[in-house]
C-alpha cells in the first residue's frame, strides 16, 4: 500500500498483525535501503490501543485495512465516525466452479495449488470447489494429487505448505472440519494428525478435503483460513452460479472450462468483484483494482489502480478566469460567471 500512497503526495503509517510483522519490517528495510526519506514511511505495532490511535488521530486522514470480518467492521465504523476515508478489505470464501469440458489436468493442479497453497492462510485462496455435472468423478484424482504435497517447515527444501500461523488457528481449522463431518460432509482427505518430523509439536495441518458439503454447514459458512477444501456438486452452471451468488462473499471466484460461452455466461452473472477463467486466483495486477465486493468490502473504493489513486487523493477543483476587462471593470456582477 505505501508506494502508492507515496506516489499520491502522503506519509503512511503501518501497523502490521502483531501476529507476523516479519514481512511488514522486511518491506520497510528494503523502502529505506531504496531511498525513501526518513518519515515517510512508518510502522508502529501492537493491539487494540494501536487500532484506535489510527482510527481516532486527526493527522491520519485516511485507513487502509485488510484482515478479518470483525476487525474490518470494526476500523470501518470508528474510522468512518471520526470523518477518515476508510477501505477494509475483509473475509472470503472463494468458490472454483469446475465443468466437465475443462481441461482435467490443468485443472486438477490449479485447485490443489489455490487450495493448499500457503496453507490455505491468504484471502485469495480457493477454498471451494463446486464440481458440475460428469466433473465430480475426478475428485479421487485430486485427493491423490493433493496427498503428494509435501508439508514441512517454511524454510526447508520442497516445502509445498507450511505451518498454520498458531496454536489458535490450528484448532480452529480442526475444530471447523470436525464440523463439517458432524454434519454429514465425508472427509475424503484429513491432515489433521499430520506429524511433520524434527516439529511434531508444530502447528501444521495436512491437505484436507471435504466433499458434499452443504451451503448450511458451517464448514462453508466460515472463512476456513486454513488447508482446507470444502467439495460440492451441481447439475448445471446455473445451480453452481446461485450457489456462488447467494454466498455473501465477493472477494474472488474462478471457472474452468474450454468454452467461451460457458466462460462469458459466468463472468456475467457471477456477483463477485474478481473473476478468473481458467486462473484459480484471480488477482489482478498492480495497475488495475483489487476489486473484492459484497460482505468481502466496505468502503467506496477499492485499493491498488485507478480506484487506489483515487482513495489516497484528496481532489480540488479550481475555478479561475483571467480577463484584460477585469483591470477597469468596476461594476459588481451578481449573475454566475459565464463565458462570453
Amino acid at each position: 500500500m505505501f508506494p502508492l500512497a507515496l506516489v499520491c503526495g502522503n506519509t503512511m503509517v503501518v501497523k502490521p498483525s502483531e501476529r507476523d510483522p516479519g514481512a511488514c519490517m522486511i518491506l520497510v528495510e528494503l523502502a529505506k535501503e531504496a531511498g525513501f526519506p526518513d518519515g515517510t514511511v512508518n510502522v508502529i505495532h501492537g493491539q487494540h490501543e494501536a487500532v484506535n490511535f489510527i482510527c481516532d488521530s486527526p493527522d491520519i486522514r485516511a485507513i487502509s485495512f485488510v484482515g478479518s470480518d470483525q476487525a474490518g467492521k470494526y476500523i470501518y465504523e470508528r474510522g468512518s465516525k471520526n470523518g477518515k476515508r476508510v477501505q477494509s478489505n475483509m473475509g472470503a470464501k472463494n468458490h472454483g466452479v469446475i465443468m466437465p469440458d475443462a481441461n482435467k489436468e490443468n485443472t486438477l493442479n490449479q485447485l490443489v495449488g489455490a487450495a493448499f497453497g500457503a496453507a490455505g492462510q491468504r484471502c485469495m485462496a480457493l477454498s471451494t470447489a463446486i464440481f458440475v455435472g460428469e466433473s465430480k468423478e475426478w475428485i479421487p484424482e485430486l485427493v491423490e494429487r493433493a496427498k503428494k504435497l509435501k508439508v514441512a517447515a517454511g524454510n526447508q527444501p520442497g516445502a509445498d505448505l507450511g505451518p498454520l500461523i498458531s496454536p489458535k488457528a490450528k484448532q480452529r481449522v480442526c475444530d471447523l472440519v470436525e464440523s463439517g463431518i458432524k454434519e454429514g460432509a465425508q472427509c475424503v482427505l484429513d491432515g489433521r494428525s499430520i506429524k511433520v518430523p524434527g516439529y511434531e509439536n508444530g502447528n501444521f495441518v495436512g491437505p484436507t478435503v471435504l466433499h458434499n458439503v452443504k451451503t448450511d454447514m458451517e464448514c462453508y459458512k466460515e472463512e476456513i483460513f486454513g488447508p482446507v477444501l470444502v467439495s460440492m456438486e451441481a447439475d448445471t452452471l446455473d445451480e453452481a452460479i446461485d450457489v456462488v451468488n447467494n454466498n455473501p462473499y465477493g472477494n474472488g471466484t474462478a471457472i474452468f472450462t474450454t468454452n467461451g460461452a460457458t466462460a462469458r455466461k459466468y463472468t456475467q452473472k457471477i456477483d463477485v468483484g474478481q473473476v478468473g477463467v481458467n486462473v484459480p486466483i484471480p488477482v489482478p495486477l498492480s495497475m488495475f483494482s483489487f476489486t473484492g465486493s459484497r460482505g468481502s468490502f466496505m468502503g467506496d473504493t477499492n485499493f491498488s489502480g485507478k480506484q487506489g489513486i483515487q482513495f489516497y487523493t484528496q481532489m480540488k477543483t479550481v475555478t479561475s478566469m483571467w480577463r484584460e476587462a477585469d483591470v477597469s471593470d468596476g461594476k459588481s456582477h451578481t449573475a454566475m460567471p459565464v463565458m462570453k
